[in-house]
Formats: structure tokens, sequence, C-alpha cells
């Protein structure tokens, strides 16, 4: 595990406040923290997705991804939603049916479109795991109002390409990176069966912003350290200042 740790430590400009984990670990908060990391697996590859019909495959194939995800999103949005019923579906779970079409034009396109759909898979399958932890210790999904991390990154978002793709592959990288390292602060404070699935989690989630890093610098082709620097210490602001709302990005708890 502290080999894992051990760079995306190095690439964060901070560690998550003790507040947060005290916080974290009491027992009324357990709800809302699966709640909310089961939104946060969704939304990672829902972003995933978003970068890869907006960038890198034609329309056709970004037709098939939208078909994807239609079950995982229809869940969420939906009022009369039953977590036993969607995990035992017939439909093959976690699966793109198809071939995709890289877009012309594109030079990056399909080492983009390869490492965004290894993510989005397994983004995919945490969410189903995430339920299903809570399926078995009865608590009911709900929409919860995200918190205001993610949205703080992209508000320092370029607006002119390709700085804009550059920048959100930067921010993908924090924010998988920041929850590798709060899976592992949480970890040993959890019951057996949560510290478990929450280290092996470490894994993936450690390449996840590996592969959001390098796709940036790819396209960049450049050196871009000072970009990343910037980003690390707008996500170290985010991460050190009181929040009025626990989620599982939050800052420090008022």
């Amino acid at each position: 595990m502290q080999q894992l740790l051990a760079p995306v430590k190095e690439f964060l400009a901070c560690e998550t406040p003790d507040s947060w984990i005290a916080a974290a670990k009491e027992d009324h908060r357990l709800a809302e923290l699966l709640i909310d990391h089961c939104n946060c697996e969704l939304k990672a590859a829902q972003t995933a997705m978003f970068l890869v019909r907006k960038y890198a495959v034609d329309k056709q194939s970004g037709e098939q991804l939208l078909i994807w995800a239609k079950p995982y999103e229809e869940f969420v949005y939906r009022n009369d939603r039953d977590m036993a019923a969607f995990l035992a579906r017939e439909v093959k779970k976690n699966e793109l049916i198809g071939e995709l079409t890289p877009r012309a034009g594109f030079t990056h396109g399909p080492e983009l479109i390869a490492k965004m759909i290894r993510l989005i898979k397994e983004e995919f399958h945490h969410f189903e795991q995430v339920l299903e932890l809570m399926l078995a210790r009865n608590i009911p999904y709900s929409n919860i109002r995200a918190g205001r991390y993610a949205k703080g990154m992209m508000k320092h978002v370029r607006t002119h390409e390709p700085a804009t793709l550059i920048d959100k592959l930067i921010v993908g990288a924090f924010i998988e990176a920041r929850s590798c390292e709060r899976f592992a602060k949480l970890a040993p404070w959890l019951d057996d069966e949560l510290k478990r699935f929450y280290i092996s989690l470490l894994r993936s989630e450690a390449r996840h912003y590996q592969d959001y890093l390098s796709l940036a610098e790819a396209i960049a082709g450049e050196d871009i350290s000072a970009r990343v620097a910037y980003f690390a210490e707008v996500e170290a602001e985010l991460i050190l200042a009181s929040d009025d709302e626990f989620r599982f990005h939050s800052g420090a708890p008022l």
C-alpha cells in the first residue's frame, strides 16, 4: 500500500486533514459516506465518457457510449429505483458492445479511448460494488447534492483548446489521486469488510491518476509541470478550507 501511495503523496500538495478523518469515521456518517462515494464513482465514469465522446470518437461511437451508460444513469435519476433489481439485471454488466471508431484529426484519440474506456469500466464496477455494500447494510441509495470540490477545480480550467482538454485531464488526475489518498487514510478506521474494499481500490485509483496525467502530457507536447503545480495549489486550498458539507472530497469540517 505504501508503494502505491508514495507517488500519490508526492503528487498532492497536502494530506487530508485529521479533522475530516475524525468526521468520516463516525458511525452516523457511514451512510452519507457510502452514498457520496457511489455518486463519485458514477461521476468519474461520466466525466471520462464525456472526454471520449467530445474529443476522441465519431458520432455513432458516441451513441454507443450513451447506451452503455444508460442503465446506470436511469438507476440514479429515477425515483422508483430498486437496488437489488439493478444489481441482478440480466444484461451483462459493465460491458461496452461494439468497437469504437476514433475521430479523424485527433492524433491522441486511440490512446485517450484506450485509457478512458478501461477507467470507465472500472468506475462502473466500483459503483456496483459500493451499491452491493449499501444493499447488504440496508442503506438506501439517494440523490445528494455534490460538494464544492470538483466545481472548485473546474473553475480554473482554461477556455481555449487544447488548453481546455489538458486542464480537464490534470483536474481528473487530482480527483483520482485524492480519492486514492482518502481510501488509504480511511481504511484503518473502518470495519474489516470496508477496510478490505477500500484497500482493494488503491491499485486502480493510483493508475487512474497516472493515466490522466500521461494523457495531459502527451496532448500538450511540452512540459506541463507549471500547470500541474498550479492545480496542486488549487486542490490543496479546497481540501484544507473549512467546509459546511460533509462529502467524500469535502474540506475540513466546520
